[in-house]
């Protein structure tokens, strides 16, 4: 069941299934909730209280807020988290990687621990090397960088199927029409090409100062960085010591929740084992 959370800007909607110590799931951009459908019953079954959250501008949540930063969806989640009595685990995907990083540095008492899913979490640089020698970098930064650009909803369907690749996972059809039919609404492709266009400097700063144990998934295939692997040992190096650590998921591309949410939910699991008491 939806429900919706009135901030001033606009309005969140989220839902929350299960119970126990408080998970806040957070979807990339040009997405909705509904990517976290499987992993959501997943942690649930494990005796979680799981919050999906539509970011702002996206899905069941409003448009028109005033900007669209890292920071601006940091302060989301620690309003759904505070609305719903928490403290929380953050979990964020791509752009919101980076927000449940300042989350957590921001607001430390509210976050528990942070799982950071193919995060763009520092500044970018585009690989030239690997944009010439690396056929899968090549195709995924030129649809990235058309989509924002051109804000086309065309395009980031078709760096979606790139993004997921070998065999589509289950409702992958379904999800993707449900997409474009959203992301085709008046103000909504704007919202992506703002996201796309903000760069993860303000959550890069962050990261040597939050508090919390820290795990960051990457897919062995994704086709945003030429060495996924490095570049999530990259953002834990920028931790403090001890607190981060990376695994991946091999086969997966950006999406790793979406295709192997059997193989997430462990990683999850005995990572939140070992490091909370919830």
């Amino acid at each position: 069941m939806t429900e919706y959370l009135e901030l001033d800007g606009g309005r969140l909607a989220y839902d929350v299934i299960g119970d126990g110590p408080l998970i806040v799931l957070a979807h990339g951009m040009g997405d909705n909730r509904a990517a976290y459908r499987e992993l959501a019953t997943e942690l649930a079954a494990a005796g979680y209280r799981v919050a999906s959250v539509d970011q702002r501008g996206h899905g069941e949540s409003s448009t028109g807020w005033a900007s669209y930063t890292r920071t601006d969806s940091a302060a989301d989640l620690l309003a759904v988290v505070k609305h719903l009595g928490g403290p929380a685990v953050l979990v964020g995907h791509s752009f919101t990687g980076g927000s449940a990083t300042i989350a957590a540095a921001q607001a430390p008492e509210s976050v528990t621990a942070v799982v950071e899913i193919s995060p763009f979490t520092r500044a970018q640089k585009v690989d030239f090397g690997g944009f010439f020698t690396n056929a899968r970098y090549r195709k995924g930064m030129s649809l990235l960088m058309g989509t924002g650009v051109f804000r086309s909803v065309g395009l980031w369907k078709r760096y979606l199927d790139h993004a997921y690749p070998g065999t589509k996972p289950a409702r992958f059809t379904e999800h993707l029409a449900a997409l474009d039919t959203d992301l085709r609404r008046p103000g909504r492709m704007a919202v992506l090409s703002k996201m796309a266009m903000s760069a993860p400097t303000d959550a890069g700063a962050l990261l040597g100062a939050i508090h919390c144990p820290a795990l960051v998934i990457e897919g062995s295939l994704d086709p945003d960085w030429t060495d996924a692997r490095a570049e999530g040992e990259g953002i834990v190096a920028a931790m403090p010591s001890g607190l981060g650590r990376v695994e991946v998921i091999e086969g997966a591309g950006h999406y790793a929740h979406v295709q192997f949410p059997t193989q997430v939910a462990t990683a999850v699991l005995s990572f939140l084992k070992e490091n909370t008491r919830g």
